[in-house]
């Protein structure tokens, strides 16, 4: 008997139902909401950005650590290298370009630094677009810093499969002291931050993309008991870059390269798993083959060309230590070189113990017991030089203060002491693995600092894993609103909540405002926004 439409149609609809139940089991469909998906982040972006660039030249100055790395990026455009300062540097700068670097001899030398280059290259991009002033050294930082809130944005829509808590993910970063801060200063943690968010969210990424491609080849019995293999994967290759370029602004981002591959064979054992291979471990350390190309090579890659001025040069501080030591071959002379700098520059920074009055160890970050005053300057007015700050009715009369503090927004930050509970316990209750790559994200930025207790270390530094806090508030925050299934009784419960929570960061956000952007204030307002006075405290 000849077999029915339906009969011929068997195999190939088996198949189509294996996929659509393997992709519903593996990985929740994004929410379908065009043009919200880009729009919405955008337009927080847009305000975060805002607040960024407005003012970004105040203070005139140069403040904390942009002595340093401003100077560094100039000579970086002037001599290809970092180059020795002359002692008046402060004062040249004010009068922009003539004399600024001092020859040690001849026509100068190369000088010694402790930090890589590619913080400094991407700060003397805005002192060529814009020249040697405080807009100029901190046009990158303030880019960045606004990209970074975009990329929150988008990498919480597509861990929780929610516009509306992306959205709130970006508008907590935007209003976050710290990271405005630091968007508006010219030092190196902003462009660390940015390129660790930025590899965490290639894995994200990752995790979808190869989740879809492992069900498609269960679904076609790829593999046997083991499953499909997946191959080298885009984004994993997109991730060791940036990591690479994390570790080429500051060292301490290479723990991310070790806790970020454990995240991926994690998350290829959990997807395995679920797709129900019996064979879900095997099969996911096969993958592991392309993990040395991935997060070790490519990387290593990408930092050795970050310092691609340096080699190429022959004025950079050592780059002729391997010439004088018998290696003679240009290019091994060149990388040995590069080697024997590094150790001495990492041995200079591990050791580093210079007592300073702004330095607090790791268990007081999340706290902010002490944060770091990046300038302060006080004016009782008629002061000459100061009306540029001062209001119009100028600093007459009692004292006034002017302050950048590097200081996050409370709310957000005493409240990820509660929210990183709330996923630890999560986690352990139903193995969520948002909450565990929120937490492998503080723990992998976080927790390397507390065996250094005798290094001097700030609460700045904490910016590189303060993305990760900000995730774990929007994991909480999504609790709180509770499934798009729920009742609109609990979700009108849930959302004002929600909403009183952002409400309390913004307010937080505009009272601080003025001791984060160096307005001119009176002394006793300024003195009211230090909350915290044991000991140092905020002051």
């Amino acid at each position: 008997m000849m077999g029915t439409e339906a009969d011929v149609a068997t195999p190939a609809t088996d198949e189509a139902s294996r996929l659509a139940a393997l992709r519903a089991r593996l990985a929740a469909p994004m929410p379908d909401d065009r043009p919200w998906g880009w729009l919405g982040p955008l337009l927080v972006t847009a305000f975060g950005a805002w607040l960024r660039f407005y003012r970004l030249a105040v203070p005139r100055a140069l403040i904390f650590d942009e002595t340093y790395y401003v100077k560094d990026a100039w000579s970086i455009l002037q001599h290809g290298v970092e180059w020795v300062p002359v002692s008046n540097a402060n004062a040249l700068i004010q009068t922009q370009h003539s004399g600024l670097f001092a020859p040690c001899s001849g026509t100068g030398c190369g000088e010694y630094v402790v930090q890589p280059e590619v913080g400094k290259e991407l700060i003397a991009v805005g002192e060529w677009l814009f020249g040697l002033n405080s807009f100029g050294w901190r046009f990158a930082s303030a880019v960045f810093g606004s990209l970074a809130i975009l990329l929150i944005c988008r990498i919480a829509r597509r861990m929780t499969r929610s516009t509306l808590l992306g959205c709130i993910a970006g508008l907590l970063m935007s209003l976050d002291g710290l990271e405005f801060v630091l968007s508006r200063t010219g030092i190196l943690d902003i462009f660390l931050m940015f390129f660790i968010l930025a590899a965490f969210g290639c894995m994200v990424i990752d995790r979808d993309y190869s989740r879809a491609k492992l069900a498609e080849g269960v679904a076609r019995r790829a593999g046997g008991d083991a499953g499909p293999r997946l191959g080298l994967r885009k984004w994993q290759v997109a991730c060791g870059i940036f990591l690479g370029l994390a570790v080429g602004t500051k060292w301490n981002a290479a723990r991310y390269i070790i806790g970020f591959a454990s995240l991926g064979i994690a998350w290829d054992i959990g997807a395995r798993r679920a797709a129900g291979l019996p064979a879900f471990i095997r099969g996911a350390l096969r993958e592991t083959v392309w993990l040395p190309l991935t997060f070790i090579v490519i990387p290593l890659v990408v930092y050795v060309a970050s310092w691609g001025n340096w080699l190429l040069t022959s004025t950079g501080f050592d780059r002729d230590y391997g010439q004088t030591h018998g290696v003679t071959t240009p290019v091994i002379s060149a990388l040995y070189s590069l080697y024997e700098y590094h150790l001495q520059a990492i041995g200079f920074g591990l050791g580093l113990r210079l007592p300073h009055p702004y330095q607090s160890q790791p268990w007081d970050w999340l706290l902010m017991t002490r944060p770091v005053a990046f300038f302060y300057e006080s004016y009782s007015g008629p002061v000459a030089g100061a009306s540029h700050y001062c209001p119009a009715k100028g600093c007459s009369g009692p004292s006034w203060s002017q302050e950048v503090l590097a200081i996050g927004t409370p709310a957000i930050w005493w409240g990820s002491m509660l929210a990183l509970l709330f996923c630890l316990g999560w986690w352990l209750l139903h193995r969520d693995w948002r909450a565990g790559a929120v937490l492998l994200g503080v723990l992998a930025g976080w927790g390397p600092w507390f065996p250094l207790v005798s290094r001097t270390k700030f609460y700045y530094y904490a910016l590189e894993f303060e993305p990760f806090l900000i995730l774990s508030i929007v994991l909480c925050l999504g609790v709180i609103l509770g499934p798009a299934a729920a009742s609109v009784r609990r979700r009108s419960i849930g959302a004002g909540v929600v909403g009183a929570y952002v409400l309390c960061v913004l307010i937080m956000f505009w009272y601080f405002y003025a001791i984060l952007a160096a307005k001119v204030i009176p002394y006793p307002d300024w003195l009211s926004h230090m909350w915290y006075r044991i000991g140092h405290g905020w002051i």
